[in-house]
């Protein structure tokens, strides 16, 4: 006779999640290695309880805002290379709708977290009961349905018995490196309470393999014949070089054919900045010498690409005689964008038998073709060194001085996060990432907010690294709320926070695009009723000081290298107030080197508007179809 052990719903899933572990390269990994939670009637009797009857198997950190809670989750996971990841539970109602803008960049992203909102009853005791939605043509619908199209994989646990099936599709999911991204099980609040027998081999330990799937042969002989046929191929390394850690595996690639290699946000620092064959960002924030290979490529080679509209310039960005694509991905869907040739494998393995199979031809690219791409190289670097030079010592610095300043003061083992305004666009073109995971762009779902969660995640995943939330005034403003979180659990975080007055970043778009910067800025209302006043007194530094940060304030380029220089130091959690120069304009970094697709209006009578759009018409023209 099978044993069983009677308990609840919530507890049953508590025990089960501390039994999962992940396995990749021999290396073994707690899969759920905490949860984070923030309570209500709709979990705090259940998964609450439970997490109460196991502290001692299951950490527990105490969120916030249930948006950010995920947010410092998938931190954590990006940070662990996707092998470990952190739960997160809401009550229902607005704690469990406030998880839909987590989920979506979790899943846009391929990051794993797992999601156990609570759900109104199963029973229906009473309808409708606080925070219910009545859906007058369906009674199995609740708030957690707006989960579904932006999860991995949703499920609603109705039924005590129906967790077994759903546990182990939750953490397949979880451990799929194509699949994966959020997972909600949604759980029934009366359901997650209710008693049950199980059986005691649902708690015993268990492994998931992460797969590294090899390359088809027939995929990789093709895959070498384009290699070989191409005069002018170009790599894209994309974010799937860092899941599988294939960057060591690419450098060998890139050295023994002498390809040169550009980055998309995610993919930055695949290779080093000073590698020989490294060219930086490509695409809308690229270099100049990255798009300028790109629009001359005739193969491009990319790894781990989802081919955004950022690193295809929407479309406009590869244009040479004949370009084809060669696509390694471990997902199919990604393997034959652009029409390209698939090589449906995991980076790593595939990039070895690439590596292996070209250097038994001997091949190797052209030495002009290595000589223009390092001179470009060099002439882009002269121009990083410009941007980041740190100007008068008593000015109030730039945006681009202040990521001089940091520049100076990191090294290899500090990590750099940010998501959204104009910092992104800055940090592509003229950040040297000196590791595989200095370099933190959220740019999937790009996402104001991220930055301060999520440096918590990642400073749980990575201990004792010196770790860097960049944000500007915009987002600061979307969610300071996880400072109180870095406090209570003492984590030393350092937030960077630049003060522009505005956001900067959709300022300069809407001025490209004849919206002449509409409620941009945060200022006053002047006479006429527009917000083009005097700039807010908004003190964020004092707000991040309330909230018990300790507050460093720059006011020059002096002031500011010392302070970032004192913060990386410290011990708690530390902020770095920096008002930059221009604070009415972008960042003064280079321009765009190819464009991105923002449509303009069509029929307009003011003429910043006409004006856009004869240049939006004048782009849309060598937008090109990859068939």
């Amino acid at each position: 006779m099978t044993s069983t052990t009677r308990l609840t719903v919530a507890q049953a899933l508590v025990r089960f999640l501390a039994a999962q572990y992940t396995e990749r390269d021999g290396a073994r990994r707690r899969l759920i290695a905490a949860t984070w939670g923030v309570f209500g009637h709709g979990n705090v009797a259940g998964v609450g309880q439970a997490l109460v009857e196991y502290g001692a198997v299951m950490p527990y950190h105490q969120g916030r805002n249930e948006q950010a809670m995920v947010h410092a989750a998938v931190g954590y996971a990006r940070q662990s290379n996707r092998l470990s990841a952190h739960a997160v539970t809401t009550s229902i109602g607005p704690g469990a709708t406030n998880l839909v803008t987590g989920a979506a960049l979790a899943t846009v992203n391929h990051l794993p977290v797992l999601l156990l909102p609570g759900d109104v009853f199963a029973t229906h005791p009473a309808d409708p009961v606080l925070q219910q939605l009545e859906f007058p043509r369906a009674g199995d619908v609740s708030v957690n349905d707006c989960l579904r199209p932006v999860s991995a994989y949703f499920d609603r646990i109705t039924r005590p018995e129906a967790l077994i099936p759903a546990a182990l599709q939750a953490m397949r999911v979880l451990t799929d490196p194509v699949e994966t991204g959020a997972v909600t099980l949604a759980l029934p609040q009366d359901v997650q309470a209710e008693a049950f027998d199980w059986p005691e081999e649902l708690f015993a330990e268990r492994t998931w393999t992460v797969r590294r799937p090899g390359a088809d042969p027939v995929e990789l002989a093709e895959a070498v014949r384009a290699i070989r046929a191409a005069r002018r191929p170009l790599v894209v390394a994309g974010g799937g070089v860092h899941h599988s850690r294939a960057e060591d595996a690419l450098a060998r690639f890139a050295e023994a054919t002498g390809i040169p290699v550009a980055s998309t946000q995610a993919g930055k620092g695949s290779l080093r900045w000073d590698h020989p064959q490294d060219v930086g960002g490509i695409g809308h924030t690229g270099t100049a010498v990255a798009d300028e290979l790109a629009r001359a490529a005739d193969l491009v080679i990319g790894v781990g690409t989802r081919y955004t509209d950022f690193t295809t310039a929407s479309g406009t960005l590869f244009t040479g005689d004949g370009v084809r694509f060669l696509n390694l991905n471990i997902a199919p869907y990604d393997g034959h964008k652009l029409a390209g040739l698939p090589l449906v494998a995991d980076a790593r393995g595939a990039l070895e038998a690439l590596t292996e199979a070209l250097e038994a031809h001997g091949h190797r690219v052209d030495p002009a073709y290595v000589a223009r791409y390092t001179e470009g190289k060099r002439n882009w670097e002269r121009q990083v060194d410009l941007c980041l030079a740190a100007g008068q010592p008593d000015t109030r610095p730039t945006q681009r001085q202040v990521i001089g300043a940091l520049d100076a003061v990191v090294d290899a083992s500090d990590i750099v996060i940010n998501a959204a305004g104009s910092l992104p666009g800055d940090l592509h073109k003229l950040w040297r990432a000196r590791s595989r995971d200095q370099y933190h762009l959220e740019y999937g779902y790009s996402c104001m907010g991220y930055e301060i969660p999520a440096a918590i995640g990642v400073s749980l995943a990575a201990p004792g690294r010196p770790v860097w939330a960049l944000v500007g005034d915009g987002t600061y403003l979307m969610m300071p709320t996880e400072i109180v979180t870095a406090m209570q659990e003492r984590i030393p975080i350092k937030v960077l926070l630049v003060q522009n007055h505005g956001y900067a970043s959709i300022g300069g778009l809407s001025e490209s695009v004849g919206a002449e910067r509409f409620a941009t800025d945060y200022r006053f209302r002047a006479a006429d009723g527009t917000y083009t006043g005097a700039p807010l007194p908004v003190d964020l530094a004092a707000n991040a000081a309330s909230l018990g940060m300790r507050v460093l304030r720059a006011t020059t380029v002096r002031d500011l290298r010392a302070a970032l220089t004192e913060a990386r130091d410290a011990d708690t959690p530390t902020c770095v107030y920096v008002e930059t120069e221009t604070a009415d304009t972008v960042s003064g970094a280079p321009s765009a080197e190819a464009w991105w697709d923002v449509p303009v209006a069509e029929t307009a009578t003011r003429s910043s508007a006409v004006k856009a759009r004869e240049e939006y018409d004048r782009h849309v023209s060598t937008r090109r179809r990859h068939l």
